[in-house]
């Protein structure tokens, strides 16, 4: 391996040639060195330089060839000799002349060109003499004459340039300028001391602190088109002519991917001109709330511009999936408020897939290789080409219908497809299209001994499903070259690829790989287990769908890179949700008795309790009846034996107020076998209710003497991980949150509750919103709290 010193040296001798050729056509020594820093350039600088034949030219001309080498409009390639031939000619000889040239191009793109419209759009053969420039510099200098009184040589000089250029386009645009600045010496006279004094820039008058304010409030920018529509970033499908991507290769060839007319025409002719996406899932496990995005993107994008959307399942692994996972994708892209145009499946094109596996191989894109994984991972770093990799067409497609035939062994062969061994995208080293599986596929049975990978498969069957807008993560991004060599290759139809970033929530895995792990060795208890952040868990503790999809809008649709979300920043979005839409109701997690010694025994008072803070005194439907009696049960958190300033709950001689009822004052309080053991308070109440306590208290009363509240389990859950990215750890399972979930039996509720089925949310008074768990028997409710009541996030501000 070189040293850098002899690196730097290899490098430098290598950019030689091309550093000589660029200064050879009259560029200035930084302007070529910064041409060669950059690939792209430098690939396109030494393309046109080959075009022009130019080994040495004058530097006006130069220029322009660099312009056209970074400019030119990728869409309109076929037309770039013809550029290059007027400049070469002088035809084109100015950088207005080639800027409208470059304008036109972009318009017209690969269709065939009217070079009669051509030469009149960027004034080919157009002469401007210097006494029409003259005649015009006088009438703009008239037009401007007090402006340039006033301001004398202050007067913008290129701002009076324009306006002459606006008459002439194609005039000298030195001479124009040199003219203006004789014509003003002329006016003016010779420059005085303070024409020679830069101006000052005027200071802004400070406002008052009242206007301040003001100003302030009424500065708040109008939310952009993006935040108003997050799909205004992508292109409507008329554009798809345009190139997608640039693929580079090891040897100086680049591949420009972009639709022809014909191509682009077909495709209109199957899709009526309709956006269409699709939501590409591998049925290998639960959807978690990543999906949620992607779903948000595709999904929405369809619906925003009246197209259709696919739900296509990635199903080219046949020992991965399972019917159970499709069944559940199904159902939860319903949930998500999602409505699929078609399902289709990657197996239903496995024919087509197969037929143009075999149009590759004839086309001498593609071989049978029989390097073992570890031969090829080995060649690959090494970018060696595989000993099979020139092996004759025909012999490949012998040993590839030899392998569709199952006559050749698990991992003995696959198909390769012949890329870019030396490439230094690895993602180009010559993929696999085909493997061997002697295993049944679920969907497509036992017809197939050979299936395709997902870098085969997935832009060809984008591309047989006409999709517009293929919408993935951001880690795919350098499979892209991949995914449009293929297109390519075959002469497909090429949908426009967008890359978006990844959501990563902070305090939980959101790889399927650790989550079936997870699931598997039974750290959690199934794919819905409500601290996950899979779609089926968050359902379960209470999450809707609207608040998930709140969430995700309120992020937008990014290419940054993938950060980590704070798990706050969801919670904030649910709560704020169902703040609006839970009633309220009453809960006693861990009892402690209260029995109102000035209250009758037996007597029963059904008081009236809000289900909603605002609920109007007239309507009965906003209000829940909750029996006052003689036991009443509160929190063990909410009495102290010792008072002190700063505790709002109940202490001995202290008054607080029982929520919806009377205060009551604690005068005695009743221990068990030792002095920690309070086992009953003692209290009055107050009928008057003239007592003004600070304190206000949650509880339940007994429904009637003797007999207990009604009894409910409920579930608490803290944050899966306690770690803020687990994901970065070793041994992430260590991690764990051993206090992320605790189940409380025997927890008192008010007698309303009784009526709660699946699906109910309620928010429980100082205790947080909370939902009812599909665990829920006729014998016995089961609620788990959705997120607390606290709202750090909300107080900073979504952000």
């Amino acid at each position: 391996m070189a040293t850098g010193g002899e690196g730097g040296k290899a490098t430098a001798a290598a950019a030689a040639p091309e550093l000589t050729s660029f200064l050879a056509i009259g560029l200035d020594q930084r302007t070529a060195e910064n041409a060669l820093a950059n690939r792209k350039v430098t690939a396109n600088l030494t393309a046109v330089i080959t075009e022009a034949g130019a080994n040495g030219c004058d530097k006006s001309v130069g220029n322009l060839l660099y312009t056209v080498a970074t400019k030119y409009p990728a869409n309109a390639l076929v037309h770039r000799p013809v550029v290059i031939k007027y400049i070469v000619s002088s035809k084109i000889k100015t950088p207005a002349q080639l800027d409208a040239a470059l304008s036109f191009l972009s318009t017209l793109g690969p269709d065939s060109l009217d070079t009669a419209k051509f030469e009149e759009a960027c004034g080919v053969g157009v002469v401007v003499s210097t006494e029409e420039i003259q005649s015009t510099v006088t009438d703009i200098l008239k037009n401007n004459m007090e402006a340039i009184i006033e301001q004398r040589y202050h007067i913008n000089v290129g701002s009076l340039c324009g306006q002459v250029r606006k008459w002439h386009p194609w005039g000298d645009a030195k001479f124009i300028k040199e003219e203006i600045e004789t014509r003003l010496t002329e006016i003016l006279g010779p420059k005085t001391e303070a024409d020679n004094v830069k101006p000052m820039k005027k200071k802004k008058e400070k406002p008052s602190k009242v206007e301040e304010k003001k100003i302030v409030a009424a500065a708040v920018a109008p939310p952009s088109e993006e935040e108003l529509n997050p799909y205004s970033i992508f292109p409507q499908p008329e554009e798809n002519l345009k190139v997608h991507t640039e693929i580079f290769f090891s040897d100086g060839n680049i591949w420009r991917a972009h639709n022809t007319k014909d191509i682009l025409e077909k495709h209109f002719k199957a899709t009526g001109g309709k956006v269409m996406t699709r939501f590409p899932p591998e049925p290998n496990g639960y959807l978690h709330i990543g999906h949620a995005k992607a779903m948000f993107i595709d999904f929405g994008l369809a619906k925003e511009r009246n197209g259709h959307c696919y739900l296509r399942f990635d199903d080219t692994n046949p020992e991965a999936e399972k019917k159970e996972y499709i069944d559940h994708i199904q159902e939860i892209v319903q949930w998500m408020g999602w409505e699929p145009y078609k399902v289709t499946y990657t197996s239903d094109y496995f024919q087509e897939l197969y037929e143009l596996a075999v149009c590759l191989i004839q086309k001498g894109l593609a071989y049978v290789d029989h390097q073992t994984p570890e031969e090829i991972k080995e060649y690959r770093e090494k970018q060696m080409n595989s000993p099979w990799r020139d092996r004759p067409i025909e012999e490949s497609l012998k040993l590839f219908e030899d392998m569709r035939n199952g006559l050749i062994a698990e991992g003995k062969a696959t198909l390769r497809m012949k890329q870019d061994m030396q490439n230094d995208n690895k993602n180009m080293a010559d993929l696999i299209a085909y493997r061997i599986k002697f295993t049944p596929h679920p969907h497509a049975g036992d017809k197939w001994f050979i299936y395709p990978s997902y870098d085969y498969a997935h832009c060809l069957v984008d591309s047989l499903e006409n999709i517009t807008h293929s919408l993935c993560t951001l880690e795919f991004d350098i499979r892209r070259p991949s995914y449009y060599w293929l297109l390519i290759a075959l002469g497909q139809y090429q949908p426009y690829v967008w890359e978006y970033s990844r959501l990563n929530i902070s305090n939980n895995v959101m790889s399927k790989r650790k989550l079936n792990k997870l699931v598997t060795e039974k750290w959690v208890d199934g794919w819905d287990d409500p601290r996950l952040l899979t779609l089926a868990g968050l359902r379960r503790r209470g999450v809707s769908s609207t608040a998930i999809n709140s969430f995700i809008r309120g992020m937008g649709i990014t290419r940054s890179d993938n950060s980590l979300i704070r798990i706050e920043r969801l919670e904030y979005h649910i709560r704020e949700e169902l703040n609006k839409v839970a009633p309220r109701a009453m809960v006693v997690l861990h009892p402690l008795k209260v029995v109102i010694t000035n209250l009758d025994y037996g007597t029963i008072m059904d008081l009236d309790a809000k289900m909603w803070p605002d609920a109007p005194g007239d309507d009965t439907s906003a209000y829940y009846k909750v029996p006052f009696s003689r036991t009443v049960y509160i929190e063990q958190s909410d009495f102290r034996v010792k008072d002190t300033k700063d505790y709002y709950g109940l202490a001995p001689g202290k008054t607080v107020l029982l929520r919806y009822a009377f205060p009551i004052k604690c005068t005695e309080v009743i221990y068990g076998d030792n002095s920690d053991n309070i086992v009953e308070i003692r209290a009055e109440y107050d009928p008057s209710k003239a007592t003004k306590p600070k304190g206000v208290l949650h509880w339940v009363g007994e429904p009637s003497p003797g007999v207990d509240p009604l009894k409910v389990e409920v579930r608490l859950f803290e944050k899966l991980f306690l770690s803020e990215n687990p994901v970065e750890l070793e041994d992430w399972l260590g991690d764990l949150n051993p206090r992320s979930k605790e189940v409380i039996k025997g927890v008192y509720a008010v007698p309303s509750l009784a009526t709660a089925a699946l699906g109910d949310k309620f928010q429980f008074e100082r205790l947080g919103y909370f939902a009812v768990d599909s665990d829920s028997t006729p014998e016995g409710l089961v609620f788990n709290r959705t997120v607390t009541l606290r709202d750090s996030y909300g107080k900073a501000g979504p952000k």
